[in-house]
């Protein structure tokens, strides 16, 4: 018992004695936040602003208290080529729209910064590992990815989508199209072929500054109620993929032999 305390009040310090045991959550949903430098930092602010926004919204509380348990357990981090360390916010239930507030001014008050690269596969696996270490058992494990273009760092992202999915958890994206990618059949086409896996995964693109908040708020409701989102943006996981799912690699590979 002492050890589960002290786990638990390490966490966040905000998890009261009385949910010791209640570890039973409808969903264990990583939120894994792109901050590479193809983005620049009015892109990056508008992107953070969208996620505090999404989570002090009525719509996404509503979500959280429509559930079988009414709990869901969230985290944070920020990635490029790599994981950002000290921007993780580690995991936080929300059961009510205090705690839903409480998580977003965690998020408010992270200091803006960019990072070389893009790793997807970093971000997969981090988001996978953070999920297995949870305290908490989700009905439904969701790892979140956004982002604005393709795997150009560390492992290939097939590999590390795969062996999520295969323990169970869904990929779900955001590909954030506000201009030109570097995957030529555009990056939401790239992330619903390479990144998002597992039983009713899909891809939300955005295609307008102004769009991203709406597009993150439900992108969060449709994760946490189970909805399945129109066919436009849903696709089936396993599909033989028509995007090059190393094509991030080659371009970067390409620049650096010319």
């Amino acid at each position: 018992m002492l050890t589960t305390l002290a786990v638990l009040m390490g966490l966040s310090g905000v998890v009261p004695v009385a949910e010791i045991g209640r570890s039973e959550v409808d969903v264990a949903l990583v939120l894994a936040v792109d901050t590479s430098r193809s983005m620049d930092f009015e892109e990056i602010g508008i992107q953070r602003q969208g996620y505090v926004e999404a989570l002090k919204h009525k719509e996404f509380i509503d979500a959280v208290k429509g559930g079988l348990t009414g709990r869901i357990a969230i985290s944070y981090f920020e990635w490029a080529g790599y994981v950002v360390q000290d921007s993780v916010i580690d995991w936080q239930v929300i059961e009510t729209e205090a705690d839903a507030i409480a998580f977003a001014d965690k998020l408010d008050a992270r200091p803006i910064a960019t990072q070389r690269r893009t790793s997807i596969s970093t971000a997969i696996a981090q988001g996978a590992s953070m999920i297995i270490a949870a305290p908490f058992q989700g009905r439904r494990e969701v790892i979140d990815v956004s982002g604005d273009g393709p795997n150009n760092s560390g492992n290939p992202v097939t590999p590390a989508r795969d062996k999520a999915v295969a323990s169970g958890m869904v990929i779900n994206g955001l590909a954030i199209m506000l201009r030109p990618s570097d995957a030529p059949d555009g990056l939401d086409k790239y992330y619903a072929d390479c990144v998002i896996g597992g039983p009713g995964a899909f891809v939300l693109p955005v295609h307008k500054v102004e769009d991203f908040a709406i597009a993150v708020r439900r992108k969060l409701v449709l994760e946490i109620s189970g909805l399945s989102p129109p066919v436009t943006v849903q696709e089936t996981a396993g599909a033989a993929p028509a995007a090059d799912c190393l094509v991030g690699e080659k371009q970067w590979r390409d620049f650096f032999e010319r």
